[in-house]
């Protein structure tokens, strides 16, 4: 939707309220009340000299009146400038994000077959990465990304503005989407994450490659993280937190021999060895609940979460490995599909 759009469930009703343009749209879903912006009175607010922001909250505010709503619960990211007009004309409000965390946390049918949907888009560019590396020539992260952009597009998916071609030092800084020429014997991170246009919904997958022969520490941080990510996703269920999970990632990884942040000091920042969390829920938003890391929430069935654990040294490069799973009844279905060499 590209202009605001406000919803409201109470008494067991669902209403939104739309602009006019958008009424049709929300009336032949079938399952909605629909509220025009217009039959609230908009015109007349913008009569009065009001601008087009003024009008909006007022008419969200009459909506609520006309829909008996005094209190009400919102998302954490509810927008502050409307939560204060509304709290200022008698609406009570609380912002409770893990409530609405918690409604989208197990995927409908229709959700999990847009993730799939996204993931043979973020596959089929990968591959296309792969395959370029393997031919050779002059390559570079600028072109690789371009390439895959392309993909995403021809397969129904859109970018992100972000996406990680990275090689060499700059595979260490974890969130370096990476610049210039692509060289062998160093390590290639490739982080890629469209989004199905047809539901919204997010893919998401990272492999590591390596052009001619792989420096022995390289070879050594695959071997460690394929390892870590076997052991995490193994234990995926219903009922074990992403704390669990994470740190059976860090078992395998510290007694390797590599840091951890499980293992640092409280204040410190870790830059080398394994530096973030394992992984994070997938849906309708790239990053959403469950976090695999310490505090992180209880697994249920039909959560959609990343497993991604990784290893780097500044100067040197980095290797991660990023799969997609969803939570069954009694364990988990792996959704991604593509190898894991690092020889492209």
């Amino acid at each position: 939707m590209p202009d605001p759009v406000a919803y409201v469930e109470t008494g067991g009703r669902r209403c939104v309220v739309v602009g006019s343009l958008d009424v049709p749209r929300f009336r032949d879903l079938g399952f909605l009340e629909v509220l025009s912006f217009e039959e609230l009175g908009l015109d007349g607010v913008l009569a009065e000299g009001k601008t087009l922001a003024e009008g909006l909250r007022e008419c969200v505010l009459r909506a609520c009146r006309r829909l008996g709503v005094s209190e009400a619960t919102t998302p954490g990211d509810f927008p502050l400038e409307l939560a204060d007009f509304l709290r200022a004309n008698g609406v009570g409000l609380t912002a409770d994000g893990a409530l609405f965390d918690g409604r989208r946390r197990s995927k409908t049918p229709a959700q999990v077959e847009g993730i799939r949907r996204a993931m043979r888009a973020a596959e089929l560019a990968m591959e296309t990465i792969r395959r370029r590396l393997r031919e050779g020539g002059e390559l570079t992260s600028e072109g690789l990304r371009a390439a895959a952009r392309r993909v995403f597009v021809e397969n129904g998916a859109i970018p992100h503005d972000m996406m990680l071609v990275s090689s060499g030092p700059q595979s260490a800084v974890i969130h370096d989407e990476g610049s210039g020429p692509i060289r062998p014997n160093e390590p290639i991170l490739v982080d890629i994450f469209p989004r199905d246009a047809a539901s919204g919904c997010w893919g998401d997958i990272t492999r590591t490659f390596c052009i001619g022969e792989p420096p022995a520490e390289l070879a050594d941080y695959h071997r460690v993280v394929r390892e870590a990510q076997l052991r995490a996703c193994a234990a995926v269920r219903p009922g074990v937190t992403g704390g669990e999970l994470n740190r059976i990632a860090c078992e395998v990884i510290a007694a390797a021999g590599y840091p951890t942040r499980l293992g640092k000091a409280e204040d410190e920042v870790l830059e080398d060895g394994f530096a973030h969390y394992l992984g994070h829920g997938l849906g309708l938003e790239l990053h959403e609940a469950p976090t695999l890391d310490e505090g992180g929430e209880t697994l249920v069935p039909g959560d959609v979460v990343t497993i991604e654990p990784g290893l780097y040294r500044r100067g040197f490069g980095g290797c991660r490995i990023e799969d997609v799973v969803l939570v069954t009844d009694d364990g988990y279905e792996l959704l991604t599909r593509f190898p894991y060499d690092l020889a492209p």
